[in-house]
């Protein structure tokens, strides 16, 4: 009875305790965050309530409650140790590290030391690099960090958009740039250009009306961080700020990218390299072992040499290249934040491009012209055209001291006629203005009253549904003009729907004369009506010059470009095809991938060429469903909505001045001015990388498996292996450490950029680097076996192993020489690694040191003689394939010297 009650008294305590433990966990849980309210259907006095604040803002004592505290930065030096930290992270590291541990466990304190110390370098190297490239950021974000208007208390004052808080009542005009997610609690003639954050060209009406609308796009009672104020006034109510704006949240949800890069190759190098050295190792302990030597004696040795054989200067070679790559680049105007992604950008195989502000110029600009019906590009129009674009400026504002205007649709109209020489004024009837009649969001259209020659004109420009009701006539293509009947109507309702239908904005052009004189010179609503529709003009986001060249070049490069954007399909079906992105692929829209599955996505993405109507979300899928098919995708963009989708990418790129800080802080890499061609030089400064990396892989990788060839197949034949550990140790400072650097920094010679961008890691290290690593590897084992050989016949040990190191320094040397004779700088650092090595072999006590002995003329002539021919033998042809171009493309020949230029920068 007493055991069964032990029992149930045990199992009862551990309930409680149990019980106890889930208490104490669920009151340490955070409290679910409550969902954010819906600011855009509320009315303005409820958002007022809500935020406990009023028209006339908070008071300073309540602001600097309402502060949240600022992250403190970190100091100069921890960010610099943390960068050097996260350099350290790579495949090689803990290998390097175990190794040194393993030499000082066996008493080679001083191979530990340098091992470590060559490690350490390479990881300072890169940290700098990552810590200079976050201060370029820092200083540009600093330099863009914008001031708004903001009332407190009823006093207007100007302060640092950070400082905002929840509550605060922000005042915003033309140009401006909306500082926070604010409610909008009154406009004027408010127009806002949100392409940063929906991919819209075109610019949205906003007002202070609720609205019930799941879209962002069609909240037109908010305003949201990183948007422009395009046109109008507008005071607003701040909702939310930092990491809670609708922009921040989108980048913050953003996943990481996915492991690759340099990570992924180190690995494969890795995988290549350890087994070599592990089975070097291996053989020496067998060598000794089955000359009877003792398990401790022939243990160390083999650990040593294990050691030795690693290429502890693989991290820092990757490291460097990447930096010199790095360094030609930001003389373009492009800051790499993270040096890894060169790398990856070699080998780039889909480039998924957002439109607006990277294709085009981000910015509305007059496209076309039609009357009765018959659109015509502006630079083609002819005489009736010119006539309804001269009406058109007629019916804008009037230019001031070469200010802009307020709108961007009337500052596109003014360039446009600028652009086919049209007059300001376009006094060609004698006009003269009079009076205005300004556009209003509830009027739908500008009204000009001027002086001809016969008596008055009102030109009206405006919303198409708004001046049909207000015309009688309509001019055909003849220069009549015939009365606008029912079916005119509906002809010229059809035209603004097919030019819509392209993703054009399209405003009506019309005009009423009046002979003799007026009772009072002004316009008025009511002389806007029995009006002549003249035609219609199309605005639209203008493709950027250099684009169509860039993206040729791209896919020179053997690059898929596909364009991911969030405006209208036709526009930009349209905009692919004048490009040469369609190529005959199709387009889906964000409608239909919402429906798609994950599998029917991947079926159908070989044959999609555009995406449009998509949202952030979207871009992820879209760059997830490449990386899924095995691609290499970097992301452009220059947006809050592109942040994810750059983020997610292999490689992402933040495009153009205009560029957001959601957008910059995702980015691997930095496009600072707004030419696309830069990707361009981009991505042959990765595929030259490639080709830099392979050539200094052969130097290393070839090196130091030709030692170990040497060094093992010595042991297995006389019983103890040719070179001690320090004598490896300084054969791979004097042949890989200096000489391998030179060519990985160094943009390879005597290949064309055409040459260049057909580079890759497939073509760079697959047959041509085994190929240069195996030559290498026989060519160095070959020069030292027939040195060292020679030697042992005509002297001691001492002097033949030395003779060998000789060799075995001069055939790599030699072969170094040989394939980079060209570089300056790889010769010097080969005459100088020279150098050291015969001071080292014939300086007494240093000598001694690494286990040498001072040589005579014969021994070095028997050394040279053997690198001569060992170097020889190996530079036959074809030590290094030929490249060729991707499908016979080539980079268009205007790109070629900017390219040269940069790659000798």
């Amino acid at each position: 009875g007493n055991r069964a009650l032990a029992a149930v008294n045990t199992a009862s305590l551990i309930c409680l305790a149990n019980g106890t433990r889930a208490g104490v966990m669920l009151a340490r849980r955070p409290e679910p965050a409550a969902a954010p309210p819906r600011w855009h259907e509320m009315t303005v006095d409820e958002v007022l309530v809500t935020l406990d604040t009023r028209r006339e803002g908070l008071s300073e004592q309540v602001a600097r409650h309402r502060q949240v505290p600022r992250r403190r930065d970190l100091s100069n030096p921890l960010v610099l140790g943390r960068s050097v930290l996260e350099e350290l992270a790579n495949p090689l590291t803990p290998v390097l590290a175990g190794g040194a541990a393993l030499s000082a466990a066996i008493g080679s304190t001083i191979d530990a030391a340098i091992v470590l110390g060559v490690t350490g370098l390479g990881a300072a190297v890169g940290g700098v690099q990552r810590f200079r490239a976050q201060g370029v950021i820092s200083a540009l974000e600093m330099r863009t960090s914008p001031m708004t208007r903001v009332v407190r208390e009823g006093v207007a004052q100007e302060i640092d958009a950070s400082e905002l808080v929840c509550g605060d009542i922000v005042t915003l005009a033309a140009g401006d740039a909306v500082p926070a997610d604010c409610r909008v609690i009154a406009a004027g003639d408010l127009e806002v250009d949100e392409s940063s954050l929906t991919g819209e060209s075109l610019s949205v009406t906003k007002d202070a009306l609720p609205v019930f609308a799941p879209v962002v796009a069609d909240r037109t009672s908010m305003l949201y961080e990183g948007t422009t104020v395009a046109a109008g006034q507008a005071t607003g109510a701040v909702v939310a700020v930092g990491a809670d704006t609708e922009a921040n949240s989108i980048m913050y949800a953003a996943k990481p990218p996915p492991p690759g890069g340099v990570e992924a190759r180190l690995r494969e190098l890795t995988a290549i390299t350890l087994p070599v050295a592990a089975a070097g190792g291996a053989a020496v302990l067998g060598a000794g072992l089955l000359r009877g030597q003792p398990l401790v004696t022939s243990l160390g040795p083999a650990v040593s040499l294990a050691v030795a054989a690693i290429p502890e200067g693989l991290p820092m070679l990757a490291t460097a290249a990447q930096l010199a790559a790095a360094r030609r680049l930001s003389a373009r105007d492009t800051i790499v934040r993270n040096p890894r992604a060169l790398e990856a950008l070699g080998r780039v195989d889909v480039l998924c491009s957002d439109k607006t502000g990277t294709l085009t110029e981000g910015r509305i600009s007059l496209q076309a012209v039609a009357v009765n019906g018959k659109a015509m590009p502006l630079e083609d129009a002819g005489v009736l055209e010119r006539r309804v674009v001269t009406a058109a400026l007629r019916a804008s504002p009037a230019c001031v001291d070469d200010h802009p205007l307020p709108h961007m649709t009337d500052e596109a109209v003014v360039r446009g006629a600028h652009r086919i020489g049209i007059a300001d004024e376009a006094a060609s009837d004698g006009w003269e203005r009079v009076d205005d009649l300004p556009f209003e969001s509830n009027r739908g259209f500008h009204a000009t009253l001027g002086r001809v020659l016969d008596g008055y004109a009102v030109t009206v420009k405006g919303a198409p549904e708004e001046l049909l009701g207000r015309c009688g006539r309509r001019l055909m293509r003849s220069g009549r003009l015939v009365a606008l009947d029912h079916a005119g109507r509906r002809r010229v309702t059809a035209a603004v729907d097919s030019i819509a239908r392209q993703g054009m904005r399209v405003l009506g052009v019309a005009e009423r004369r009046f002979e003799g004189d007026l009772a009072r010179e002004e316009v008025s609503d009511e002389m806007v009506t029995d009006l002549d529709l003249l035609g219609l003009i199309a605005l639209a986001d203008p493709v950027r010059a250099t684009a169509a060249e860039a993206v040729h070049g791209i896919q020179a490069a053997g690059v898929h470009v596909v364009m991911v954007t969030g405006d209208h399909p036709s526009t930009a079906s349209g905009i692919a095809a004048e490009l040469g992105i369609l190529n005959g692929g199709s387009a889906l829209n964000g409608a239909e991938l919402a429906a798609m599955t994950d599998h029917a996505l991947d079926e159908r993405l070989p044959d999609i060429s555009v995406f449009a109507r998509v949202t952030p979300a979207d871009k992820v899928r879209i760059v997830a469903a490449y990386q899924r098919a095995g691609k290499t995708v970097a992301m452009t963009g220059d947006g809050a909505n592109d942040a994810p989708a750059i983020r997610l990418a292999d490689v992402g790129l933040a495009i153009g001045q205009r560029c957001t800080p959601s957008a910059r802080d995702a980015a691997d890499v930095v496009i600072a001015d707004d030419r696309i061609e830069t990707i361009v030089h981009a991505i042959v400064e990765g595929r030259a990388l490639w080709m830099a990396v392979r050539d200094a892989l052969g130097i290393l990788l070839g090196g130091n498996i030709g030692e170990i060839m040497f060094t093992a197949g010595t042991a297995i034949v006389t019983g103890r292996s040719a070179l001690n550990v320090r004598q490896i140790l300084l054969v791979n400072l004097l042949t890989d450490v200096v000489p391998a650097l030179t060519i990985a920094v160094r943009p390879p010679a005597n290949v064309s950029p055409e040459q260049l961008a057909a580079e890759g890691p497939e073509l760079s290290l697959a047959g041509p680097l085994m190929k240069a690593i195996g030559l290498r590897a026989v060519t160095t084992a070959a020069g030292a076996g027939m040195a060292y050989t020679v030697a042992s016949l005509t002297g001691l040990p001492d002097r033949a192993s030395t003779t060998a190191l000789v060799a075995l320094v001069g055939t790599q040397l030699g072969q170094t020489v040989a394939s980079s004779y060209r570089h300056p700088t790889t010769v010097v650092a080969a005459c100088a690694s020279a150098a050291v090595l015969a001071g080292v072999v014939q300086t007494p006590g240093v000598s001694e040191l690494f286990g040498c002995t001072p040589l005579g003329p014969v021994a070095w002539a028997t050394a040279l003689g053997s690198a001569a021919i060992a170097t020889a033998a190996g530079a036959v042809p074809g030590n290094y394939s030929r490249l060729r171009a991707i499908g016979g493309n080539a980079v268009p020949a205007s790109l070629l010297p900017s390219i040269e230029a940069g790659l000798l920068t």
